[in-house]
């Protein structure tokens, strides 16, 4: 039978609380407490009508994905009209196994790994195989979004391991791994930009955890690019940013929206004197295509 774990939220109206994951298979709301489903009514979100010009041009900061690969990218290009460019503004540079080993650690000693993105996933499963070392099938794995957990899949059975998720935000995941402190030995393999609300939150509530940069960010070469000619640009890392304001130091915000996937990005943006438009992961809104979606529904 399968072991593998996915983490469910309950919402309710005074105060939300989070589920530890159940095994394997999403399993539907309970239909308990049907008489008191009345006074449960969830609150009614009203969004926002943003006022501006069309989004005609966009910039997806990150690699083309592969010919032929099903990207959400293309969905929306598709159903609202535009052109989108993929223009990588860094690169990632992996540590090498002698650089890890000087950390003095053991990865088949942890007993808990926290994702927060893909690139983080292939270093860590990299660095195992370089290292020869194997992890137990017993390891729980956090992730921040379903579709991070989901790429598990090249490395790993899923459906026979522990894996959870919560709703696309930090704050749900460490919802989530509030519920196994006890006994567990957590890494964190990440950049040198590390989200700063997980590390806080894991020193704050004295998790057992090791902090482990497994690859590095450099801003790319991207001169050439017409930055001022899109309507949007969209950025997935802090170096992202660095990348455009050392390529372009007299680049000038204007009318352009700009796009923010992660805590740490939205903060080099906003340190970078930008403002961001449109910012993922957050409740409901767990990719930053879909964020962009709900963005471009919404202009009027």
């Amino acid at each position: 039978m399968p072991n593998s774990k996915i983490a469910k939220k309950k919402i309710a109206t005074k105060k939300p609380s989070v589920k530890s994951a159940k095994p394997l298979t999403v399993v539907a709301s309970p239909k308990k407490n049907a008489k008191k489903k009345a006074s449960l009514v969830a609150p009614i979100i009203v969004k926002e009508i943003i006022t501006g010009e069309p989004v005609k041009r966009l910039l997806i900061t990150q690699p083309k994905p592969i010919e032929g690969e099903r990207s959400p990218y293309f969905e929306i290009a598709k159903k609202y009209k535009l052109n989108i460019d993929f223009q990588p503004f860094f690169e990632i540079h992996g540590i090498t196994a002698k650089e890890f080993r000087r950390y003095r650690i053991h990865l088949h000693e942890f007993t808990s790994v926290i994702f927060t993105s893909r690139n983080s996933i292939d270093h860590f499963f990299r660095l195992l195989g370089e290292l020869k070392t194997p992890m137990s099938s017993e390891t729980k794995y956090f992730c921040t979004t379903e579709s991070i957990a989901l790429y598990l899949q090249k490395f790993i059975q899923y459906r026979k391991r522990k894996v959870f998720y919560g709703d696309g935000t930090t704050k749900d995941m460490l919802a989530i791994m509030s519920k196994h402190i006890e006994g567990e030995k957590y890494l964190l393999p990440c950049s040198e930009t590390t989200n700063p609300e997980i590390l806080s939150y894991l020193k704050k509530n004295n998790f057992d955890f090791f902090e482990a940069v497994l690859f590095r960010t450099v801003p790319s070469e991207i001169k050439h690019l017409q930055v001022d000619s899109f309507d949007m640009m969209v950025f997935f890392s802090p170096s992202a940013i660095e990348a455009l304001t050392k390529n372009f130091p007299k680049f000038k915000q204007n009318g352009i929206r700009i796009g923010a996937f992660g805590p740490t990005t939205c903060i080099a943006v906003k340190n970078a004197k930008f403002k961001v438009h449109v910012e993922a992961p957050r409740h409901g809104i767990p990719s930053m295509a879909a964020a962009i979606e709900d963005y471009l529904k919404r202009i009027k």
